[in-house]
């Protein structure tokens, strides 16, 4: 099996708060390291009443400082909301103080709405310079030339391994001009999974410090003691997907039973199918038999993982699930 790894968005439930889910994140992250995953990842998003991993680098070094081995990273930090800089140095700083643990995977994407964009002081052209912007950021990261006027202290030297991180084509096609590693986001925008890791293999340019392409997929896993009941705990992230899209952001609200969800409008049904085509749901056989699928279907060389449930105790059980069924526990 490929390496197994989490996605977190330290996602803040309905009655909780952001102390709590970051508490959680770290709770998760300590857990799975003992499970055996390879990397634990939080996500930049703003304005988002559910999730408390805004100040992504604050909340990586907490997790960071409650964990002893498993790599630590951003998945992803949106660079266009950042002075390249600045990401060097909070990375460096990552880095300085849990050597060989961090990763930086760079997103191009906002990851928030229009109107927290000007918030941000975020120009809407910034995107536009992600190319420049990914290439100022890792000479930064680099051991400084001879005549370097501008240093990321800490930062330079400390070579984080960055990755790049997309939905589209287009970041697929700029992690291959870089020979940088490649994961495509399939737990929200599925769409176009297939052809970006196609187009990526095939225009990959070997770097200094990539000789072959390195693709990862991100979906979502629910698992549970049964079919039945994984499904349950995927209509908290059902809920939470149609309250963003009509509009509603909010916190992440507990599931509903099946008769509940049966009364979402068709069209919204239909939205949740195309954008969790890939999600595995199941107890642990099923489980088992979808991510190997997936797996086969993509030729992935790593799988990051992602699961919003309400209850943490669930929650925990799901990611246990899920490294016991491909022998990560214990290290294993």
């Amino acid at each position: 099996m490929v390496p197994l790894s989490i996605l977190d968005l330290a996602p803040i439930t309905r009655g909780s708060d952001a102390g709590v889910a970051l508490r959680r994140s770290l709770d998760l992250a300590q857990h799975a390291e003992g499970w055996g995953y390879t990397r634990f990842w939080l996500a930049e998003h703003h304005n988002m009443p559910g999730v408390a991993s805004a100040a992504t680098a604050v909340a990586l070094g907490f997790v960071a400082q409650g964990t002893e081995r498993i790599r630590i990273g951003a998945g992803g930090i949106m660079l266009p909301n950042h002075a390249p800089l600045v990401i060097a140095e909070q990375f460096g700083t990552l880095a300085a103080l849990y050597p060989g643990r961090v990763d930086l995977g760079l997103g191009r994407a906002p990851g928030t709405d229009q109107l927290t964009l000007r918030a941000l002081r975020r120009q809407q052209q910034a995107s536009d310079a992600f190319p420049e912007n990914v290439v100022e950021l890792m000479r930064y990261l680099d051991p400084p030339a001879e005549g370097q006027a501008i240093r990321a202290v800490p930062g330079a030297g400390t070579r984080v391994p960055v990755w790049l991180l997309g939905s589209s084509l287009y970041s697929a096609q700029l992690a291959a001009a870089l020979g940088l590693p490649f994961a495509f986001a399939a737990h929200f925008a599925p769409d176009l999974l297939h052809e970006a890791l196609d187009v990526y293999r095939s225009q990959f340019r070997p770097s200094p410090e990539h000789a072959a392409p390195h693709t990862m997929a991100c979906i979502n896993v629910y698992a549970a003691e049964t079919d039945a009941e994984a499904r349950r705990l995927l209509t908290s992230l059902e809920q939470a997907f149609v309250a963003l899209r009509t509009g509603r952001p909010t916190e992440l609200p507990p599931p509903i039973d099946a008769e509940a969800r049966r009364a979402f409008e068709p069209a919204l049904s239909d939205m949740l199918a195309q954008l969790l085509r890939y999600a595995v749901v199941g107890g642990p056989e099923a489980v088992r038999r979808g991510v190997t699928e997936f797996v086969a279907a993509t030729g992935v060389d790593e799988l990051m993982t992602t699961a919003m449930i309400f209850d943490h105790a669930a929650r925990l059980r799901s990611f246990e699930i899920l490294a016991t069924v491909f022998g990560l526990v214990h290290g294993g």
